[in-house]
């Protein structure tokens, strides 16, 4: 018996590895009771992961401030706003750093696809005390239009004006590319776009006084991702080409274009194998 076995997870091995070459999903067939086994097993790991997860939000909170100087004004479609403004009258603001430079014609796909899940979010962190706004340097008008376009309603406030980009690490200067060498993600690197992606968070103080308490860049943006979050539940996962910038893929949400049959008839053939 222990032969067999052993013969077993040699042949699902060498499956694996040779489906993994074509790129295809699939994965061994087995009993309801190994299955729960294996998923026990996991399911052990998944919950070290949600106490770290809840161990390292305990300690982002008790990250000390920084009280915020300058006296930002942004553009917006009910007039200009400070900083202070932005709040609406909660106590803590959420701000995307949409990835958006004067005469662009259109905001980056992957900060689109970021804030493709805001609507959705915001009622329910305006309950948790918390206004959500998107800020870019494109002037106010390129802004609004591609908004218009994409069919968004959160508030989105250009920082064409103001140093706000430059000073939280998200814009880069002429400079700066001449000299290929940028801030980012608190550390050193070659010059990439002159903009990235980040998410910042604010508090506003008793007295009126606004302070930075923190931000994330890089993959820390993946926050915003709901679909990532689903995706990884899914045999297939992302599914994303193994190369430097992995949404590659992604698209504004009114270019993608329509789900070839082919493809779709593909994936259900693989499912069929293990029928």
């Amino acid at each position: 018996m222990s032969e067999t076995r052993t013969a077993l997870r040699a042949k699902e091995h060498t499956m694996n590895t040779a489906i993994a070459e074509v790129g295809t999903v699939s994965h061994p067939v087995v009993s309801r009771d190994r299955w729960v086994a294996e998923r026990k097993r996991l399911l052990a790991r998944e919950k070290e992961l949600t106490r770290l997860r809840d161990q390292i939000a305990r300690e982002r909170r008790a990250l000390p401030w920084v009280r915020i100087e300058k006296n930002y004004v942004f553009d917006g479609l009910e007039g200009r706003r400070t900083l202070a403004e932005l709040f609406e009258g909660r106590r803590q603001l959420m701000v995307q750093h949409f990835m958006f430079a004067p005469g662009w014609g259109q905001g980056c796909p992957s900060c689109s696809f970021m804030a493709d899940h805001s609507d959705g979010m915001t009622v329910h962190l305006a309950h948790r005390d918390t206004t959500f706004v998107a800020i870019s340097r494109a002037p106010l008008a390129e802004i609004d239009r591609f908004r218009r376009r994409m069919g968004w309603q959160f508030k989105w406030v250009s920082s064409y004006a103001n140093n706000f980009n430059f000073d939280f690490g998200v814009s880069f200067t002429p400079e700066e590319r001449a000299k290929n060498e940028v801030t980012y993600n608190y550390g050193t690197q070659p010059f990439e776009s002159e903009e990235l992606p980040g998410i910042s968070v604010f508090c506003k103080g008793e007295g009126g006084d606004v302070f930075h308490t923190y931000s994330s860049y890089r993959r820390g943006v993946e926050a915003m991702i709901g679909t990532y979050n689903l995706l990884d539940l899914t045999p297939k996962g992302r599914d994303e080409r193994d190369v430097d910038y992995k949404m590659e893929w992604v698209r504004h949400h009114d270019r993608y274009e329509p789900e070839p049959s082919a493809k779709a008839a593909a994936v259900g053939s693989c499912c069929a194998a293990h029928a």
